[in-house]
């Protein structure tokens, strides 16, 4: 109730403040969406709730959603200790390497130096976005987003289910309807989960946690009423969306690369993967 009313009362954004602060007016986020759309065709516009539309926006555009998304894995699934080699989002492909399969690499205790080294490789490349997967590393960018961390707490208006039984060999599929709406308080895009175990039963915020990185669970995600469906989900929060994403820019245009506004999606979709690490909607 609190954020809606911030919400409400703050001041819509009319000029673009991208390149200085990260942050989307309303036309941007929608030539962002409209560019995830024809990218990636799972994406799709949705008006939601004829009573919980914004003005502000497309009566058919007032959110994206991507439905039936797999998640095989549990986040823990994923977390390593010591010598263990750690998967990140980045090419390490050397230059003019023709594979596609080669821009998700492997490697064991990467030190700042050839990180910074990583990001201004990706960060060229930036411009030729053909694919999905052509976006910059931002594992790095992410160090300070546990700022907004948010004390655990379970809102009782999230569907529950029961756990499945079975032999633990099965494996369990569960799927995720991931949609982004437009925080107009914040003034970028928010990430909505609501997931699904095996038998298409609605997972509580205990389950969901267990498919979000440890570093962030019940720090930065919370549950909270959708503002275009009348339900309750799990919510990525969208306090340092900005600030990770001014980080990118500035990075790529350090490289001397300029990303265009409409890239916005794209690349707020990959930092996100950082969170959602098992959650395959890349």
């Amino acid at each position: 109730l609190f954020h809606s009313v911030r919400e409400y009362l703050n001041p819509l954004l009319k000029e673009s403040k991208f390149r200085e602060t990260g942050v989307l007016t309303p036309e941007e986020f929608i030539a962002a969406g409209d560019f995830l759309v024809y990218k990636c065709p799972t994406w799709q516009w949705s008006g939601g709730l004829a009573s919980k539309q914004r003005d502000y926006l497309p009566a058919d555009k007032q959110f994206l959603i991507t439905k039936n998304v797999p998640c095989l894995k549990r986040a823990k699934d994923l977390e390593y200790t010591g010598d263990d080699e750690r998967e990140v989002l980045a090419s390490l492909a050397e230059e003019g390497a023709e594979d596609e399969e080669s821009w998700l690499a492997t490697h064991t205790d990467r030190n700042a130096g050839e990180g910074s080294n990583i990001d201004a490789q990706l960060a060229a490349r930036v411009q030729q976005v053909s694919v999905k997967d052509d976006i910059p590393d931002i594992d790095d960018a992410l160090d300070d987003f546990d700022d907004c961390a948010i004390e655990d707490e379970e809102d009782p208006a999230a569907l529950r289910t029961h756990g499945a039984g079975g032999s633990d060999n099965i494996l369990r599929t569960r799927t995720y309807d991931i949609s982004i709406t437009y925080d107009k308080y914040y003034q970028t895009p928010r990430v909505w989960l609501f997931g699904y175990d095996e038998h298409r039963r609605p997972l509580s915020a205990t389950q969901i946690f267990e498919d979000i990185s440890q570093e962030h669970a019940r720090k930065t995600v919370t549950i909270d009423p959708h503002p275009h469906m009348d339900i309750s989900m799990a919510s990525v929060h969208p306090c340092k969306h900005a600030d990770v994403m001014k980080r990118i820019i500035e990075r790529t245009a350090a490289s001397g690369v300029e990303l265009r506004v409409d890239y916005y999606m794209i690349i707020f979709l990959k930092f996100l993967s950082a969170i959602l690490p098992t959650i395959d909607y890349d």
